[in-house]
């Protein structure tokens, strides 16, 4: 006879349902990247202070910080994501490849995060659910940064565009969200 353990099969479902966006605000904010605010080159400070000028002013519109390798991208993105995050909002980073995304704090890649078709064309959609967890932790990002987003095809962008306007109900680019992208087209 074997006496197993009873197992509590009981589990918050409000908990379960908020995992996505209680991994985001738990992502940790290393002081360095609190710090890089500081040492910001003018370039990269204009960036910034646009940038976070857009979010305080509850703006919505799309950047692009057009860099070659080498010249500071990923650190303005961990100073945003720094500075957004010690605020208590969601900020997500995602990049095109896994190498990119890995030296984001809490990234993941743009097709994982965003659900995007692999093979993604003119009539791809992510598959998002409107009244899923992924959705709410969509709509209460405040800043979203997708790097090296010259690597995804435009169909891939079109397909998040589409995604973010229908759970946010609005019809303007990205579902009237403050979104970063960045890479180098030459």
């Amino acid at each position: 006879m074997y006496h197993f353990a009873l197992v509590d099969t009981f589990y918050n479902v409000k908990k379960f349902i908020n995992r996505e966006i209680d991994d985001e605000r738990t992502v940790t904010i290393p002081i360095e990247d609190l710090l890089a605010s500081n040492s910001l080159n003018s370039e990269q400070k204009n960036a910034y202070d646009l940038i976070l000028q857009t979010l305080s002013s509850n703006e919505s519109t799309a950047f692009f910080i057009d860099s070659p390798a080498g010249t500071g991208k990923t650190f303005l993105y961990k100073a945003l994501l720094a500075t957004i995050r010690s605020k208590n909002m969601i900020a997500l980073a995602t990049a095109s490849s896994g190498i990119a995304v890995s030296i984001l704090p809490g990234g993941r890649t743009a097709h994982s995060r965003f659900k995007i078709p692999l093979n993604a064309d003119k009539d791809s959609t992510c598959n998002v659910i409107k009244q899923g967890s992924l959705a709410k932790l969509l709509r209460l990002a405040k800043l979203i940064i997708w790097d090296e987003a010259p690597m995804s095809t435009k169909y891939s962008i079109e397909a998040l565009d589409k995604m973010l306007r229908d759970i946010n109900d609005i019809d303007l680019p990205f579902g009237g969200k403050v979104i970063v992208f960045g890479g180098d087209f030459r």
